[in-house]
């Protein structure tokens, strides 16, 4: 299976959380113990390197650079038919989920996925692949 991370979850991940930095990284463990493997999208990467170049934060950024070049994270690609996917969940949650939340939510989908993981309660109600609250 491939579980894709919504950038909260890369973000608590690198720049280590207190609390949920520990709980993403037992996560990911357990995950790769059953042999799936992690994704993130293009967006994440987007995402999460706003707050490092804002703040100027080098070591930071380069964190997030070391964790985007893992050859053990796939990097699953914008593409047309995930935007339009993206379209169809936003047109389906009656504009519920904002568009960067349905373009993760889409490349998960249109990229195989079997799980997405995030700490974003509201996304779990989507019927189309199954979505995991980080807890």
């Amino acid at each position: 299976m491939i579980a894709c991370l919504d950038s909260d979850c890369v973000i608590y991940l690198v720049e280590q959380h207190p609390t949920w930095g520990g709980k993403v990284a037992a996560r990911l463990a357990s995950l790769r113990t059953a042999g799936d493997e992690i994704a993130v999208t293009d967006l994440s990467r987007a995402e999460c390197l706003v707050g490092p170049l804002h703040r100027q934060q080098a070591a930071i950024l380069a964190d997030y650079q070391a964790f985007f070049r893992d050859p053990g994270i796939r990097v699953l690609r914008l593409t047309a038919a995930v935007c339009e996917q993206a379209a169809r969940i936003r047109a389906a949650s009656n504009l519920r989920f904002k568009l960067p939340d349905c373009i993760q939510l889409a490349a998960a989908i249109e990229h195989g996925c079997g799980l997405f993981l995030t700490h974003d309660a509201q996304l779990a109600s989507l019927p189309t692949i199954a979505v995991e609250i980080l807890t």
